[in-house]
């Protein structure tokens, strides 16, 4: 009971921004949320993370982790994908996408509702790993034989949340004092930039619109993201970490969460079926709300 009283103000400002965008329609316009929260505010909210809680051994681990079980789930994903998929562009869709979740947008504020305040540090950082796995590997999947390297480690720093962040690591590392008032600030705009993200994604849901479902690359990638990773991660974490129960926890909810929009923005940029890509999310999103609250209690059941 207590787990789903703590996440049900995830479901609100989710259904809230579902309600909007079906009440107001085209008066919401997402992209200018999306650009607002971007550019201004998820800055905001990485700064007041990281410099939440001092650099600790938990702090430098969880994100290498975090790259582990990635890896290791990508390379049992090019052992079969050649076996399941006829189309090249398919499977390269379901090794672009399928291992990137929206650690930002729901797995930040998620950490807040179960874990409380100390959560921020964590997420916030297996965020920028997130990131930057994003900016490589899947964009190498999505662009494969036109791949620029170079292109793409540049993209990496166009992105304002990776200087906020390394700027906050040099703030905590040198252990800069932020006056209190300043502290309260940057706590106002996080808990915004969290509540938008939870309302962008509720219009998110509603806007999305596919006429032909690609129901097996939706499922398999689904698979993946669900179970297939999940189980991976839960292995190496509890077989080969030292991680506290806490952070433990925190790595593992991560590694759960529904496909992240933006390969959205990088099927469209490489012109890799938008459309089905847009549509595997949308199943992954419905599946990840359905499967929430089991996923608190395999955690919280196998994280002592």
């Amino acid at each position: 009971m207590e787990a789903i009283l703590s996440v049900l103000p995830i479901y609100f400002f989710i259904f809230l921004g579902f309600i909007a965008k079906k009440k107001l329609k085209t008066q919401i316009d997402e992209k200018s949320l999306v650009l607002l929260s971007l550019y201004f505010l998820q800055p905001i909210m990485i700064f007041w993370g990281l410099t939440k809680e001092p650099i600790n051994y938990e702090f430098i681990i969880s994100p290498l982790f975090f790259l582990i079980c990635m890896g290791s789930t990508l390379f049992l994903m090019l052992l079969y994908s050649k076996f399941i998929f006829s189309s090249k562009t398919d499977e390269n869709i379901f090794l672009a996408t399928a291992l990137i979740g929206n650690t930002g947008n729901l797995g930040i504020p998620l950490g807040i509702a179960l874990f409380g305040e100390q959560s921020v540090p964590y997420t916030s950082i297996i965020n920028i790993a997130n990131i930057f796995f994003m900016y490589t590997i899947s964009i190498y999947f999505f662009a494969r034989d036109k791949f620029n390297f170079r292109d793409s480690i540049k993209s990496i720093f166009k992105i304002p949340v990776i200087w906020f962040a390394v700027f906050a690591l040099l703030v905590n590392y040198f252990q800069v004092p932020i006056p209190k008032e300043f502290n309260f600030a940057l706590e106002m705009g996080a808990y915004t930039s969290l509540t938008l993200q939870l309302i962008i994604f509720g219009t998110y849901l509603y806007s999305v619109k596919v006429k032909a479902m690609p129901w097996k690359l939706s499922l398999q990638i689904s698979f993946v993201k669900h179970i297939l990773l999940p189980v991976i991660s839960i292995c190496i974490v509890v077989y080969f970490t030292n991680l506290n129960s806490m952070v433990a926890s925190i790595l593992i909810m991560e590694l759960m969460m529904p496909l992240a929009v933006n390969n959205v923005n990088f099927s469209v940029v490489y012109n890799t079926k938008p459309s089905d890509v847009a549509a595997t999310i949308l199943v992954s999103s419905a599946i990840f709300v359905g499967l929430l609250h089991f996923y608190i209690e395999v955690i919280d059941y196998i994280i002592k």
